[in-house]
């Protein structure tokens, strides 16, 4: 029976390629004939029945839907990347309502999307210069996210292939394999294209190191806003604002993300040391002498060394304990603060002193020290 003689059920699946305001741009499958992607849910993978009157469509179509309101009531949020059910779509008006969203297989925050599968980490070797601290900082969070992490240098025309060599080289002492790419003059971009196919791909990295102008040569029908580099302060300028997906011509979704400068290091101290490959390295055949060892000034410590990032571990160490002791005090204000009456039936919280270090020791505890003092020399 041929294609155009088939009509979908009322219950089709998607993926969710944007969020606009209140509205959800989602792509629908291209096959729906007995699917199994909506994880064994019932019946809303029903068969196609046969209708001569509405024939479907040739290509996957991009449907504008709205969100059923009992998924409102549960509280259900719809992702980016989210693969979600359609009911009574019209094909000819472009619209549809999602009725229910099927488990993610993965969830980020920031940016918020579902179901990826790894991360793209873009940063230039020049204009603006390669940045080892900010580079560490990208490698640490897109590790906090257990996701696969690539890394592509873009602009590898501005340097020397031996500059090349001694950069490629200091990132394998780190436990990466970077793939040095030029948007403008086409170099290693098809390499990185068989890396993203057939998956669900975030784009990462600060601004101005060609995040945007990639996307633009890996998919040919997509054209983003390309910013430049500030001169004065050698950082680029945000230009994507929103969470897209763009559909691969080689199968796979890409998501263009804003680009930012210091991504925040949200993981526990304990977690953190795991987000270095070189730590982990020297954890696979040694232990720490203490289970909560902070990797520090602890004696007998196996991760402490000579390893190039150790200094960069030491500060996000002492980012993220700070982080983790505000974090308490949010939780339990209580805890440091006192509540005071300023009359009238109103009071505030105040911070607490630290009795030992401002306040006095009262007149009656004075005497009863001398007092004691006295019979003991009696």
């Amino acid at each position: 029976m041929r294609g155009e003689d088939f009509v979908a059920t009322r219950q089709l699946l998607g993926t969710v390629l944007a969020v606009q305001a209140n509205f959800y741009q989602v792509q629908m499958d291209a096959a729906q004939e007995g699917s199994k992607g909506a994880e064994e849910k019932m019946d809303l993978n029903a068969p196609l029945l046969p209708c001569p009157s509405a024939p479907l469509p040739l290509h996957p179509p991009l449907l504008l839907c709205t969100r059923r309101t009992r998924l409102k009531k549960i509280g259900q949020q719809v992702m980016v990347g989210d693969r979600v059910v359609v009911e009574e779509p019209d094909w000819a008006g472009g619209r549809g309502a999602i009725a229910d969203v099927l488990p993610r297989q993965s969830e980020l925050d920031r940016p918020a999307i579902a179901n990826v599968n790894q991360i793209l980490l873009v940063f230039a070797v020049a204009d603006p210069p390669l940045e080892p601290y900010q580079l560490s900082r990208f490698l640490i969070k897109a590790e906090s996210t257990g996701l696969d992490v690539l890394l592509c240098l873009n602009k590898s025309d501005l340097i020397s292939p031996q500059m090349q060599q001694q950069i490629s080289d200091r990132l394998l002492g780190w436990g990466y394999q970077p793939l040095f790419i030029s948007v403008k003059h086409g170099i290693n971009i098809d390499q990185a294209a068989s890396y993203l196919s057939n998956k669900i791909t975030v784009v990462a990295g600060p601004s101005g190191v060609g995040k945007s102008s990639l996307i633009n040569a890996l998919i040919s029908s997509v054209n983003l806003r390309v910013g430049e580099v500030s001169g004065k302060l050698a950082r680029g300028r945000h230009t994507t604002r929103h969470i897209e997906l763009f559909t691969l011509p080689s199968g796979g979704l890409l998501a263009d993300t804003p680009g930012f400068n210091q991504p925040d290091l949200d993981c526990t101290p304990e977690e953190l040391v795991h987000y270095f490959p070189e730590a982990r390295k020297r954890l696979a055949v040694a232990s720490c002498r203490f289970s909560d060892c902070l990797h520090r000034d602890e004696p007998d410590c196996a991760v402490r060394g000579d390893w190039e990032r150790y200094q960069h571990y030491l500060e996000f160490v002492t980012e993220a304990i700070a982080l983790q002791t505000q974090l308490h005090q949010q939780a339990d204000p209580e805890s440091n603060l006192k509540l005071k009456s300023k009359g009238k039936g109103q009071s505030q919280y105040e911070p607490k002193l630290e009795s030992k270090k401002y306040r006095r020791v009262s007149r009656r505890t004075q005497l009863q020290a001398l007092q004691d003092l006295y019979q003991d020399e009696e």
